[in-house]
């Protein structure tokens, strides 16, 4: 399982993120991203309420349960070998971390799920790439532009590298083409302003959108 995980991260090449959605709304979202051609979907644990997280784990399981693998599902913002294990039992696929953990790496791996730590030097993607990362999320991939990804790729370029955090409509292209194997999109897909308001439709659009700017990229 964990191999056509892979595989479909590196066919689809984006995974939107989605963060500070109630469980009750993360149907609406995954249904108007599904629509708009999306099909991976993050949704992230709350580091500061640590109340929240079996919500967020059981919002996972159900979505896991309504797609049936037409969309897989997973968790971020992951910072410790709990959340793999809570995210696990309620059969997320793959684990996604804003940092290179390697005890989250390992755990992740030994349990069948992808993972996809974040790192910004060449460190720490070794690190996680050492570890047993299947991927390394280049993070904050806006702020680094990128000419950064180019560059940390000349000597790397065996690692597989996803651009993540304030990727959009006009850079998503230009990471691909530099060599990033995938992207990581959040409130540039997934608006919380949107979601809060019911403008689902939105959602879709913009997925539609970046979908195709992928597929023109390939």
């Amino acid at each position: 399982m964990r191999e056509q995980v892979i595989e479909r991260i590196e066919k689809e090449k984006l995974i939107a993120i989605v963060r500070g959605v109630s469980a009750d709304q993360c149907s609406k979202v995954a249904n108007a991203l599904y629509a708009g051609g999306v099909r991976l979907m993050e949704i992230t644990y709350n580091q500061k309420d640590p109340a929240s997280w079996q919500q967020t784990a059981e919002a996972i399981g159900a979505l896991t349960e309504e797609f049936g693998g037409k969309m897989l599902f997973g968790a971020g913002t992951v910072t410790n070998v709990e959340l793999v294990e809570l995210t696990h039992a309620h059969g997320g696929k793959y684990i996604i971390s804003p940092d290179t953990n390697v005890d989250v790496i390992k755990r992740t791996v030994e349990l069948g799920m992808v993972s996809l730590p974040g790192a910004m030097t060449p460190t720490e993607v070794m690190t996680a790439h050492d570890a047993g990362a299947d991927f390394v999320k280049l993070f904050p991939a806006g702020d680094l532009g990128v000419s950064y990804l180019k560059a940390i790729r000349a000597p790397i370029s065996h690692v597989k590298l996803m651009a993540v955090g304030g990727v959009n409509e006009s850079n998503a292209a230009d990471f691909l083409k530099a060599g990033a194997v995938g992207l990581g999109i959040g409130g540039n897909l997934a608006k919380k302003a949107w979601i809060d308001a019911g403008e689902f439709d939105k959602l879709t659009e913009a997925a539609k959108t970046m979908v195709e700017i992928i597929k023109s990229v390939q």
